[in-house]
């Protein structure tokens, strides 16, 4: 349970909200690289940290990110004309290039060099891993961009999901570190099997266990957290756990337990105080990892159908959001179709902002409350003029993903050796080498 204050505080991140000032130290996507794919097609409208933003591709292939308000007299740079290396405005013909140059200002007499003392508000950009990415910190002080651990080199497949959800950031990332959740919410989705491992299907997800009440334990890192979920497997439970751990990386990054095939996670960007863009993500070896649309129709994900064209769920909670209560009636625990449809129906449900000075949290909260209790501390830390959190040297390191394995019980699952699930096409194979192995401490 959180007071008022450090609800606010956790989940506001608009004008000069400290989370927010924090998050915009960060790399941070901004749309995905499909919505800009042709030179000279239509801009596209993002929203980031509150800030509304205007996307386009340029004649020569560079992607611009600006503000979406002409600097002129404020009109939407969204409906202006993408031609011949920039971005006019359709107001009074003000045409400006990917870095915030105006080229021209044909309402102004030329011999004014008024172009020359006017400068629109770009960001600088980066394309990597299907995404445009935004750098929204101090233009002086602009960081390297390093890979996420989602999409670690240009090798692998990444299939990404997106949805923009009518609620905060935090509800949402809340539910992709509740690993307990997925035993009842998922429960048709993820069905319980007599395996030696999580496996996928075209269908469903299937996993060694039955048990809906997991013991978590957490170990805390500058770049966030990893902990584990330990359940009963199906198979020799007097003697072996079956354990998922997730990653938690700061300040909005999932990485969940993979699959046999393919790794997983998500990405939770605030778009605004209550709205977010919502990226599921299957990552890995080509041979092994869906491509985007077959990974779409798997979650019930696919633009025009379960979409809008702006990625906005067409289920929502005036249609109940589909559900099906005949299919209930016979067997299926949620009657919604999707994995992630049925976490939305729960996000969603709770409020633009979820409230929580009234919840009553349990033992199968441990990594909620450790995502609260980091986060408000390292915002505070950084508002007294510290670090931001997972910047710098409090990066993630490479070695660290999720990963899920039945093991012993004398085995300590923060000394296992894991890897990513990767079969080939890296720069390095002993990096692709795919791995569940656990290593005794």
């Amino acid at each position: 349970m959180l007071t008022r204050e450090e609800n606010d505080l956790l989940c506001r991140v608009e004008g000069d909200a400290p989370m927010g000032r924090m998050m915009r130290r960060h790399w941070t996507p901004v749309c995905l690289l499909e919505e800009v794919a042709e030179p000279d097609g239509a801009p596209v409208r993002a929203q980031v940290y509150g800030g509304k933003l205007v996307v386009f591709r340029d004649s020569d292939g560079r992607v611009g990110v600006l503000d979406e308000a002409c600097p002129h007299r404020h009109a939407s740079l969204l409906y202006g004309r993408n031609e011949e290396g920039g971005l006019r405005c359709l107001y009074h013909g003000w045409k400006m290039d990917v870095d915030g140059n105006v080229l021209e200002m044909v309402s102004e007499p030329a011999a004014s060099g008024m172009a020359d003392k006017v400068k629109h508000k770009s960001y600088p950009a980066k394309e990597w891993g299907g995404m445009v990415w935004g750098w929204f910190g101090a233009a002086d002080a602009v960081p390297e961009f390093v890979p996420p651990p989602w999409a670690p080199t240009d090798k692998v497949r990444v299939s990404i999901a997106k949805a923009v959800l009518p609620c905060n950031w935090a509800q949402v990332l809340e539910g992709a570190i509740d690993s307990a959740h997925s035993s009842s919410l998922h429960s048709s989705d993820m069905v319980p099997a007599r395996v030696d491992s999580a496996g996928a299907t075209g269908k469903l997800w299937v996993r060694p266990s039955t048990d809906k009440a997991p013991r978590l334990q957490v170990q805390t890192a500058g770049y966030g957290f990893r902990y584990a979920a330990l359940r009963r497997p199906i198979k020799d439970a007097a003697t072996k756990d079956y354990v998922r751990s997730t990653v938690f990386v700061a300040p909005y990054s999932v990485l969940i337990p993979p699959n046999n095939l393919y790794n997983v996670a998500n990405v939770n960007v605030p778009m605004d105080d209550t709205t977010t863009a919502f990226y599921f993500i299957a990552w890995g070896d080509a041979a092994q990892t869906p491509e985007t649309e077959t990974w779409r129709k798997f979650l019930g994900q696919t633009v025009d159908v379960d979409l809008d064209a702006t990625y906005r769920p067409l289920r929502n909670d005036d249609n109940r959001f589909w559900q099906n209560r005949e299919a209930m009636k016979a067997g299926n625990f949620t009657g919604i179709t999707g994995f992630p449809n049925q976490d939305i129906a729960m996000w969603v449900t709770m409020g633009p902002i979820a409230d929580r000075t009234h919840e009553r949290l349990g033992a199968s909260d441990l990594a909620i409350v450790e995502f609260r209790k980091q986060m408000i501390s390292a915002v505070k830390a950084f508002d007294d003029g510290g670090t931001a959190i997972g910047t710098g040297e409090l990066a993630i390191p490479r070695t660290v993903c999720s990963f899920q394995a039945i093991v012993p019980k004398t085995t300590d699952w923060r000394d296992f050796s894991v890897r990513p699930v990767l079969a080939g096409g890296a720069d390095n194979a002993d990096e692709m080498e795919p791995s569940y192995s656990v290593q005794a401490a």
